[in-house]
């Protein structure tokens, strides 16, 4: 029973560990994805802060899911590199992908990938750590190189549809905010045009002091028609200064149904210049805020571009990670004495309970 159940299984694991198990081949590379003014969430992302950048957090996870999914592994594959690096001549037909030609389809292929890259993210550091185990250290190094290349290029992409995003929006919002202020103007203009004006306000001050100097010259000349018809009845004067004081009663008048004599006046004309103008300083306000939000918007984009900083690059591995033979056989051989002793027992119970 010895030989049975603890010789033969540790003949055969020495056999499969020192005839048949491939060797693997691990290439590791790290990297962290890193963007100026976020919010620091850890010790090192409090260091980084202090430097002027942290972690970002969307872009990080967006690597590790893209790493693992099936877009990689295409873009990985598009010149065959992940089929040669699975079907390495030499490898292990328990271990490599579609043995004798076996089920070779995209979703084993998939699945296999998945086992043979990883990705994973320490939360503390914030440091991703990318491994490919293939049986060439070759295709090892270059699927991570690859796979690291694609993950900037990720990244990249992001940044460049964010950017693109906040930036078209803020120009759309300054073309439409200018095409309001143009329209103001040109309606503010069309009116002062078509009503012959340009600021009713100042225009009416002015009629206004006209209108006060008028009537001061009227006052004057009623003085003086009145001491010429009381001193010198037959004075000449007197027809011409009653001419006068007609003259300046109609133009008094005249200008004062220029200033207050219905719509087409300085008074009704500023209610309407009035709502023009104001709509005029609105939109010159709102294209001004405009231009401060796309300037924003550009500064922004600056400050939130996320890249990736490459910590350790891909290695070159001189020595099989996997398996460990050694140790396999050890666990195999331990593993059987242990059924090999609890077989006994039970054997021993059972003789003890037959005699």
């Amino acid at each position: 029973m010895f030989t049975a159940v603890v010789l033969v299984p540790t003949l055969l694991a020495t056999v499969y560990y020192l005839l048949v198990a491939s060797d693997i081949y691990v290439s590791e590379s790290r990297f962290v994805v890193r963007a100026p003014d976020k919010p620091a969430q850890t010790p090192l992302g409090s260091l980084l802060k202090g430097a002027g950048f942290s972690n970002a957090g969307d872009e990080i996870f967006a690597v590790r899911d893209f790493v693992g999914s099936r877009d990689a592994l295409t873009q990985v594959n598009s010149d065959g590199l992940a089929v040669r690096a699975f079907t390495a001549p030499g490898a292990s037909i328990f271990e490599r992908y579609a043995p004798f030609g076996l089920w070779n389809n995209q979703e084993t292929l998939y699945r296999f990938y998945q086992q043979q890259v990883s990705i994973e993210y320490d939360s503390t550091s914030s440091i991703l750590r990318l491994t490919v185990a293939t049986f060439d250290p070759n295709d090892a190094t270059r699927m991570n190189q690859r796979l690291l290349n694609l993950s900037e290029a990720l990244v990249n992409r992001l940044n460049y549809r964010g950017r693109t995003d906040l930036v078209k929006f803020s120009l759309e919002e300054v073309d439409e905010a200018r095409a309001r202020a143009i329209s103001a103007g040109n309606r503010l203009a069309a009116y002062r045009n078509r009503a012959r004006v340009v600021d009713p306000e100042k225009q009416a001050g002015v009629q206004l002091q006209m209108i006060g100097k008028l009537q001061d010259d009227l006052v004057a000349t009623r003085n003086q028609l009145r001491q010429l018809e009381a001193l010198t009845p037959q004075n000449p004067q007197i027809e011409s200064t009653r001419v006068r004081v007609k003259g300046l009663e109609q133009e008094i008048a005249g200008a004062t149904n220029r200033l207050t004599g219905g719509q087409s006046s300085l008074a009704g004309s500023t209610a309407q210049y009035q709502r023009l103008l104001l709509d005029s300083g609105i939109a010159e306000k709102q294209l001004a805020a405009a231009m401060a939000s796309q300037a924003e918007a550009n500064n922004e984009t600056r400050r939130k571009q996320a890249y990736v900083e490459r910590i350790v690059e891909p290695n070159l591995p001189d020595y099989p990670s996997r398996p460990k033979r050694f140790w396999g056989i050890l666990s195999v051989f331990a593993l059987s004495v242990v059924v090999w002793l609890v077989l006994r027992l039970l054997l021993a119970g059972v003789r003890e309970h037959q005699d």
